[in-house]
């Protein structure tokens, strides 16, 4: 995961700090933006500088092919100066990788007993980490429950870095749980290959695309997933409406904001959780378990036992 803690001034919280990440290179989509109903929430720089509407503040920054190529070309610009260490990609906040990773535990434990336990002793169970950055929930977390592990990273430095201590010999003497391809691709570019993936793991780095790119995204990752697999998104939340970064070209989406682009692109939640354990001044920040299909319901009832029993 490539991640990373960039402070700025913001009329949310007057020392805000936010996590991002990184997925860059020109995208082939249509630059064109499909207006979304929480996209009538206004918004705000890190400048200062208020939107009424995310369709006003994503037509300026990416209106146009040009604007999007700058906006990409920034982004990536903005992480190739960032050193290939865990204090690097966290921004000097390397003492939040042990709560990041803590509860990514707890959500992701969760979700492999109710989804795949029926099958995880019958075939190998595949992860696809998304902005993996030097590999940090990679080797932490995500090596530990899966078989084989993919990682995508556009940022050259930090995917070599990761790939010099996956490989190494403290995760290459077991061919139970490996790392096995490294992508140097960015995410809006990127097509995983048909069903290999039980989840697809994206944390800190959808800030960097812009809602049609998000869409997209989705929509062409949906053919990675084996039948039964999910998605896993972990995020910054924005109090309302989004903030824009405008040093490494992201964008910090409100959870409503993210709903609507669930919806747009065809996704359910199946669970959702806040991150505990960070520090009060940072941005917020939120799991989410996506699904293809709609959840099923679950109906609780009394126990008749229970409820006549006499008090």
């Amino acid at each position: 995961m490539l991640c990373c803690w960039v402070p700025f001034h913001s009329p949310l919280s007057s020392s805000t700090c936010k996590l991002s990440a990184s997925t860059f290179h020109t995208p082939p989509f249509s630059f064109r933006h499909n207006k979304i109903s929480c996209m009538d929430f206004g918004g705000s720089d890190s400048n200062g500088r208020e939107y009424k509407t995310a369709d006003e503040m994503w037509n300026e920054q990416t209106g146009d092919l040009s604007k999007k190529n700058v906006w990409y070309r920034q982004g990536v610009s903005y992480w190739e100066g960032v050193n290939a260490t865990v204090d690097g990609v966290l921004g000097g906040f390397s003492h939040v990788n042990e709560p990041d990773i803590s509860c990514s535990d707890d959500f992701l434990k969760i979700i492999l007993s109710e989804r795949f336990s029926s099958h995880v002793k019958t075939q190998p169970l595949v992860v696809l980490d998304c902005g993996s950055g030097i590999g940090r929930v990679t080797k932490n977390l995500l090596i530990r429950y899966f078989n084989e592990v993919d990682l995508l990273e556009p940022v050259s430095h930090f995917l070599e870095a990761a790939r010099e201590t996956l490989t190494s010999g403290d995760y290459t003497n077991s061919d139970m749980h490996k790392a096995v391809n490294f992508y140097c691709v960015p995410l809006q570019d990127f097509t995983p290959d048909i069903g290999r993936y039980d989840v697809i793991w994206i944390q800190w780095c959808i800030g960097h695309l812009t809602d049609d790119d998000f869409i997209t995204f989705f929509k062409r990752a949906k053919v990675g997933l084996k039948p039964g697999g999910l998605f896993v998104l972990k995020e910054n939340i924005a109090r309302s409406g989004f903030v824009l970064d405008n040093e490494d070209r992201s964008v910090t989406r409100s959870d409503k904001y993210f709903r609507e682009l669930f919806s747009r692109c065809g996704l359910h939640v199946y669970k959702a959780k806040d991150q505990k354990g960070f520090p009060d001044e940072l941005f917020a920040v939120k799991m989410y378990a996506l699904t293809t299909e709609i959840p099923k319901k679950v109906h609780h009832t009394r126990s008749k036992t229970k409820s006549n029993r006499p008090r």
